[in-house]
């Protein structure tokens, strides 16, 4: 599938009170911080499982657009993986340039 600025894409979202923030990851062995992005809500909402997250916080899985999840991404300086259900690394998205 290519993955377009229009893409639908889901995430894990962790909720802190009326605040939102999209949950990153990252892989220590490389260094690299992404976030972990899912094609469809249900192989996110399985991944969950496999994603390195904090007790006793709130998550759950929302829709962004590619565009915007992609603004994120460059503004915290992370990475887009692709995964699947099982928490695997499908595709890495090229990190788009940061405007300046």
């Amino acid at each position: 599938m290519t993955i377009e600025a229009a893409t639908w894409m889901y995430v894990a979202i962790e909720k802190t009170g009326p605040s939102e923030q999209i949950v990153g990851q990252t892989d220590t062995e490389h260094d690299i911080s992404f976030i972990p992005a899912f094609l469809s809500k249900e192989d996110a909402q399985q991944a969950m499982f496999h994603l390195h997250l904090e007790k006793k916080r709130k998550y759950e899985v929302q829709a962004i657009i590619y565009e915007d999840l992609a603004r994120h991404a460059v503004d915290g300086g992370f990475l887009i993986f692709v995964l699947d259900a099982d928490g695997n690394v499908v595709e890495r998205l090229p990190a788009p340039l940061k405007p300046g």
